[in-house]
C-alpha cells in the first residue's frame, strides 16, 4: 500500500479506528463490512470509495502501525545525542507505550496468529513483523559497528522477548494484579505501574543481552 499513515484524513482515521476495534472484538472473518461503517457512522459505501475492500481496510490498520516503528527507528539513528543502548531504552519506552494504549491492535495480531485462518490477514501481519525488524536491525548494527553491542544477537528471539514480554502482561493483567495484590488499584494507575515496570524490567533484560556489561 503506497499511502503512507500521514495521508490518512481524518475521516479515513475514523473508519480505521472503527475497523480496528471491531477486528480486535470479533476478528477479521467475523466482522463484516456493514459493521464497520455502522461503528464509524458513515455509509457502507464510503468503505468502499476510500479503501476498496475490507482486505485493503485491514491493510491499511497495518500499514499505520508500521510506518511509526520506522519513522521513529530513522530518527533514532539520526540522533546522536545518545549511546546505542539509549536508543534501544527509546525503543523500548515506545514499544510498552504502544502496546498498552493500542491493546486493541494487538488483540488483532493475536487472534490472527492464532487462529491462522485468512491467508491475506497472516500475509499482513508476516509483512509487519518484517519491516519492524529490518528497522530494528539497523539500531542494532549501528551499536555493534560502534563495539557497544555484542556481535552474535539473534534479533528475531531479541524481538520476540520484547513483544512477548509485553503481550503476555496485557493479556494476563488480572493475574498479575492477584499475585501482586494490586485488585484495589485504579485502572489508570494500573496501566502506569505495568508501563514502568515493564518498560524497567526489559531495559534490564536487553542491556544483559546486547551490551559487555555484567
Amino acid at each position: 500500500m503506497e499511502k503512507t499513515a500521514t495521508e490518512f484524513t481524518d475521516k479515513q482515521l475514523a473508519i480505521i479506528d472503527a475497523a480496528q476495534k471491531l477486528f480486535a472484538e470479533s476478528g477479521f472473518d467475523g466482522t463484516s463490512v456493514r459493521d464497520i461503517a455502522h461503528e464509524a457512522g458513515i455509509n457502507v459505501a464510503m468503505i468502499s470509495y476510500y479503501f476498496g475492500s475490507k482486505e485493503k481496510l485491514m491493510e491499511a490498520v497495518f500499514e499505520q502501525k508500521a510506518n511509526h516503528t520506522r519513522i521513529k527507528v530513522e530518527n533514532l539513528l539520526q540522533n546522536e545525542n545518545l549511546s546505542p543502548l539509549e536508543k534501544v531504552n527509546v525503543l523500548i519506552d515506545d514499544y510498552v507505550d504502544k502496546f498498552i494504549a493500542q491493546q486493541e491492535f494487538h488483540r488483532i495480531m493475536i487472534r490472527e496468529q492464532l487462529i491462522e485462518k485468512n491467508n491475506a490477514v497472516a500475509t499482513l501481519i508476516y509483512e509487519l513483523k518484517k519491516r519492524n525488524q529490518d528497522s530494528i536491525k539497523k539500531l542494532i548494527h549501528e551499536g555493534q559497528k560502534g563495539g557497544a553491542f555484542k556481535k552474535n544477537i539473534d534479533i528475531v528471539l531479541m524481538m520476540t522477548t520484547l513483544v512477548g514480554t509485553v503481550s503476555q502482561m496485557i493479556t494476563s493483567q488480572r493475574f498479575y494484579r492477584e499475585m501482586n495484590h494490586l485488585e484495589e488499584m485504579p485502572e489508570p494507575e494500573f496501566q502506569k505501574y505495568i508501563r514502568k515496570k515493564l518498560s524497567a524490567h526489559l531495559k534490564n533484560l536487553f542491556k544483559v543481552i546486547l551490551t559487555y556489561e555484567a
